[in-house]
């Protein structure tokens, strides 16, 4: 077993905390990321597992074994963990191969041994044919391939991956995430990965913690903390949103309420939350860019209104446009072919099952 538990964490640097009261499970062969913008303390996190960095309060187990607990803490080399950093640090003056091997070395296993465990891993990674190059001679994607194959070569029980990807150029950062997903798939490591990029966590993970300011706001699938935001942070950091303050309207029936927007605009949605429920009192509207749709004018139903385009910014497949509906304003995503020009007046459906009520201010 390779399950990662992190329970009551606690990072203190003086009268600082970095890290408060965390709590998570990672389980054998998962993918989990831990997301948040910088500062959050998920690096930090990310560390502790590692035992690069000294907990103050909390305990951590890997495989079962507690590695971290009341002053207990294991040296590194002995957690059965490896990890990828920002930074390849592939050593300039080593051949592929012996940057690979060098695992393998330190745990004296011999030469057969070595060369048979660095070929698979070099295979695995796609780098077969270049054990013979040096570092100066790879570009910055198979700099980073390096850097998996020498993790993956000793065979660690888990897999700590710290913004590994962050140095990449867009192009390349984009076919590297799907090729680490389908690296980690075939190996069925236990894999835990930080980024501060919402795409990239939603994109490669099974489960998503996101953090902010050292503590843990909300975790789940990427569906989860897309279309069930907890909170103002959770929907605002996770897709583009719109983020309206109203007053509920009507409600309960059920998980649906009508809320009332600026200017008395009223709009169905739900809750996503049972504990969220209210019949009255301020809330929270989150309605996405895309759950927003043009429609015939003259159509009629739930949460159907006249628009007026302010503006309207080209991104390829659709157009960004703000629109106004009485005192409110929101931003769309619409079909880029035929789309409305700047000051048009256009109808416009928000699906009601895309409206997110959140309890928060």
């Amino acid at each position: 077993m390779a399950q990662l538990s992190v329970e009551n964490l606690f990072v203190k640097y003086g009268s600082v905390t970095a890290v408060r009261d965390i709590s998570f499970m990672v389980e054998d062969g998962e993918f989990v990321s831990l997301l948040g913008p910088s500062g959050c303390g998920k690096s930090t996190t990310l560390r502790c597992i590692a035992g690069l960095e000294a907990s103050s309060a909390g305990t951590i187990r890997i495989g079962g074994e507690i590695v971290a607990a009341d002053g207990l803490e294991v040296p590194p080399e002995k957690r059965g963990i490896n990890m990828v950093f920002q930074s390849y640090a592939v050593w300039p003056h080593m051949s592929v191969f012996e940057n690979v091997a060098y695992g393998l070395r330190t745990r004296g296993e011999d030469a057969e041994q070595i060369k048979a465990k660095v070929g698979e891993a070099l295979q695995t990674v796609g780098l077969e044919g270049y054990a013979g190059r040096f570092g100066t001679e790879l570009s910055g994607g198979q700099q980073q391939r390096v850097a998996l194959a020498r993790a993956i070569v000793t065979s660690p029980r888990l897999l700590l991956f710290d913004e590994p990807l962050s140095n990449l150029d867009a192009g390349l950062r984009e076919r590297m995430r799907f090729e680490l997903v389908e690296l980690q798939r075939r190996l069925g490591k236990t894999s835990l990965y930080v980024t501060h990029d919402q795409s990239e966590a939603m994109l490669m993970s099974d489960r998503i913690i996101l953090m902010k300011d050292g503590q843990l706001m909300q975790s789940g699938t990427p569906r989860d903390l897309y279309d069930r935001p907890a909170s103002r942070f959770a929907a605002e950091f996770i897709g583009n949103a719109n983020i309206l303050e109203g007053e509920i309207a009507s409600g309960p029936g059920g998980d649906r309420s009508l809320a009332r927007l600026a200017g008395g605009v009223l709009v169905e949605g739900r809750f996503s939350w049972p504990d969220q429920v209210r019949s009255s009192g301020p809330v929270l509207v989150c309605i996405r860019a895309e759950s927003i749709a043009q429609v015939a004018q003259g159509e009629t139903g739930k949460n159907i209104f006249d628009a007026q385009i302010r503006s309207v910014n080209f991104l390829g497949a659709v157009v960004n446009c703000l629109m106004q509906v009485g005192e409110v304003q929101l931003r769309a995503d619409l079909p880029a072919r035929n789309p409305p020009a700047a000051g048009a007046t256009i109808r416009i459906r928000i699906d009601p099952d895309a409206v997110t009520m959140i309890s928060e201010r």
